[in-house]
């Protein structure tokens, strides 16, 4: 066991929160019984999502049928630009369009971009590569400009969290190798699931307690069932040559933090420029904790702060 640094004194609080629920863990009900755990959760731990002025839903073709989305914009009419694709959290089997709204909402107003969140099929109902795949066809479409989405795109900016973090990595790898009418300019993953493997040290120090869990993400990967020998299992087992700039953030309380510390310097070794960010005193998830963990809204600023910035640099060197 390694020194662990204590968690913040609202991290603490929502912790002993938690620890203290009645009832089952979410590892322990169905698929459908965890969604329902964490849509009421939100009321709880997430702030309103305040003021947008354009939030549409729309309808994205994909490869197995239509693939719900949300578009968010601070203004109603726009020029061309940049336009981020989000892709939820939830470990593959849980997580929806409601849920990340909040912070979708909270995306656009800081990043002065329009903001499309993808509801892509979750498992067990549809398992791996089923994510990827609606993941990978709704950037391209997005790319071309299409006439419902009502923007001149000139890039993409990716970004999610946990499992959207590793759908957020493998989707630029996909327009790397194969790319779109536009390339992707930016991405985001957020603590993000990236390796296959459970010996990292954060993971043995985390394992219970502290919101997500081991028993948890073998519980959602037991679901996803993915193949860690393809790029989208596993994508800090393959090459990150030639991948666009990156902001990596991590939790320092989370399971996941030195996977994701791992794939920010593997980005750094192909010589991709990558800032990397740990927010420490923290868990897993905090982006749709900033009610519940009120310092949550300022690691989401700061780091948003900080992905503007990368974006507006790419945009003058345009």
């Amino acid at each position: 066991m390694t020194d662990i640094a204590a968690p913040r004194p609202d991290v603490a609080a929502f912790l002993g929160f938690l620890n203290g629920l009645e009832g089952p863990k979410m590892h322990e009900v169905t698929p459908d019984v965890a969604r329902q755990m964490m849509v009421a959760m939100g009321p709880i731990a997430e702030l309103p999502a305040g003021e947008v002025a354009v939030v549409r839903d729309i309808v994205i073709p994909g490869p197995a049928g239509d693939i719900p989305a949300r578009l968010y914009d601070i203004k109603e009419q726009r020029g061309s630009g940049p336009v981020l694709l989000f892709f939820h959290g939830g470990g593959f089997v849980i997580g929806d369009l409601e849920v990340y709204h909040p912070y979708c909402a909270e995306l656009a107003r800081q990043m002065d971009i329009p903001v499309l969140s993808v509801d892509y099929r979750l498992a067990p109902e549809h398992p791996f590569p089923a994510a990827s795949d609606d993941c990978e066809a709704a950037a391209r479409w997005v790319a071309e400009s299409p006439a419902e989405l009502g923007y001149d795109v000139t890039g993409l900016v990716l970004s999610g969290d946990s499992a959207g973090g590793n759908l957020t990595i493998v989707t630029a790898m996909a327009l790397r190798d194969r790319p779109a009418k536009v390339p992707v300019i930016l991405q985001h993953p957020i603590y993000p699931a990236v390796s296959s493997s459970n010996d990292w040290q954060s993971m043995r120090d985390f394992a219970e307690g502290h919101l997500l869990t081991a028993e948890g993400m073998a519980w959602f990967y037991a679901h996803y069932n993915p193949d860690n020998a393809d790029y989208r299992g596993s994508p800090l087992d393959h090459d990150q040559s030639g991948m666009p700039p990156s902001l990596v953030v991590t939790a320092g309380l989370d399971p996941l933090r030195d996977q994701g510390a791992a794939y920010a310097q593997k980005l750094k070794e192909a010589g991709v420029p990558v800032d990397y960010r740990n927010s420490e005193g923290t868990i897993h998830g905090y982006i749709n904790l900033r009610k519940a963990i009120p310092s949550a809204q300022e690691d989401v600023t700061a780091n948003l702060t900080a992905l503007r910035a990368m974006l507006d640099t790419l945009l003058v060197r345009a």
